[in-house]
């Protein structure tokens, strides 16, 4: 799995991104680019998956049905992974699984492009939603 590791870690590096912090043993690496909204993303090589996650926000503690309901609506926008929430149901990240095996660059930079449209389309509205 290392060289999937290192393969992402290339593809990374290739798409014009900096990696700001590395877990090797867990294969992790953690990109920003604040000028599209990528503030600490995580790229997590596990088993045959990368699994790329971001906070968006912490949720009102008094969060509605009808928040739900929007995040849910706001999914049907996003090209690729989906607002989601942690175990907790108090925090909101952005999300998307891709395939390690057959992982090519435009997959990953696609991913993180669908992570900054989805923010530039709904980050007023999500800012809505933001726990006081």
């Amino acid at each position: 799995m290392a060289d999937h590791f290192e393969r992402v870690k290339e593809y990374i590096l290739d798409l014009g991104f900096s990696i700001d912090d590395e877990i090797p043993e867990d294969e992790i690496v953690v990109i920003n680019d604040e000028d599209r909204g990528i503030h600490e993303l995580v790229i997590d090589c596990e088993n045959d998956l990368v699994v790329l996650e971001q906070l968006i926000l912490k949720l009102d503690g008094e969060a509605s049905a009808a928040v739900y309901r929007r995040i849910l609506q706001m999914n049907r926008n996003l090209v690729f992974g989906a607002f989601v929430l942690n175990e907790e149901g108090d925090t909101l990240l952005y999300r998307n699984t891709l395939a390690l095996d057959n992982l090519d660059p435009n997959e990953l930079e696609a991913t993180i492009n669908a992570l900054s449209l989805g923010l530039a389309e709904h980050g007023d509205e999500l800012l809505g939603f933001v726990a006081k």
